[in-house]
């Protein structure tokens, strides 16, 4: 296993003087993958392109790697959280975290040109989402659109009921966006005394650089990493979940704007036109004909005369 640095070349000739005491070998000949920086007395070096000995080379690597899957196979026995262990040992380092984030929170903002301001809070534990412990919020207290000030109201929320409700608080906190972002997260840990007890980071978009609170210089993580890739999946998971929830709330709010004014049309005859015609605008330049075949003739001139009054 690497160390640090190590060239492979520099492993084998680790292993070779390893495995030569190991044995107690004297063999003359070595037969080797790669070429080395390194002699021994009377003993021939060779790297076989063909023949018996490539074959010979060949099948001692097939049995490496099948020895070393059976190894990660008994682990994952023994211990079934081994590999995702494994990536959160790698996130604490990355992260210089005190504690393994066993238990991660992401959040995410949502608007539409700053109406229906709506909120994501995701939970990931042992690496893995959790969705029966994600959480959506209505933003109450800011007006428009100021992603800050919703970011504030969220974090407040989310960590004083689990402080009221006595629940296990996060190892880690991700927030989607950058300093301000963050900035206005660490304001409402500050409120609740949690500040410094629970990791928070913020992850930019546009080149992906990880912020700490007060410090102004980002932390650019390998993009082939797996403390990357479960900071995006986090990410990734917020901002899928407050997409839906803000969908699904601004399609709710124009169904009773529009189609619920409407006499004699309820919640499910609304939804039956959205689902037929897939548009607003398709049920309003629908004819008679076209109405009735989904909720019969009364209701659909009840609709008809509703949008041709507006015209």
């Amino acid at each position: 296993k690497k160390k640090l640095e190590e060239t492979d070349a520099e492993l084998l000739v680790l292993g070779i003087i390893e495995f030569r005491q190991r044995f107690y070998s004297n063999a003359k000949e070595i037969i080797l993958p790669i070429d080395i920086d390194y002699e021994l007395e009377n003993v021939t070096f060779i790297i076989p392109q063909r023949g018996d000995k490539k074959k010979l080379l060949d099948l001692s690597q097939k049995n490496v790697k099948y020895y070393h899957l059976e190894q990660k196979k008994k682990r994952s026995y023994v211990d079934p959280n081994f590999r995702s262990n494994k990536v959160l040992e790698q996130l604490k380092k990355d992260l210089r975290l005190t504690d393994l984030p066993v238990h991660i929170e992401c959040f995410d903002n949502s608007n539409f040109q700053g109406t229906e301001p709506v909120a994501a809070c995701v939970v990931f534990k042992n690496a893995k989402p959790k969705v029966s412990e994600y959480r959506h919020f209505n933003i109450k207290t800011v007006v428009g659109s100021d992603d800050f000030a919703s970011m504030e109201e969220v974090v407040l929320r989310r960590y004083r009921r689990l402080l009221d409700e006595k629940k296990s608080l996060p190892q880690l906190i991700i927030i989607d966006g950058g300093k301000g972002q963050l900035s206005a997260a660490v304001k409402s840990l500050e409120i609740l005394s949690l500040r410094g007890k629970i990791a928070v980071i913020g992850i930019a978009k546009k080149l992906e650089e990880i912020y700490f609170p007060d410090d102004s210089v980002p932390l650019y993580l390998d993009k082939s990493s797996q403390s990357l890739k479960i900071i995006q999946h986090a990410r990734n998971e917020a901002h899928r979940f407050g997409i839906t929830f803000h969908r699904n709330k601004r399609s709710k709010s124009f169904l009773q704007s529009e189609l619920l004014n409407i006499d004699g049309v309820g919640e499910k005859i609304a939804l039956d036109l959205l689902k037929y015609f897939k548009s607003m605008i398709k049920i309003k330049e629908a004819n008679m004909e076209e109405l009735t075949k989904i909720v019969g003739e009364k209701k659909a001139l009840k609709i008809y005369e509703y949008f041709q009054k507006l015209r």
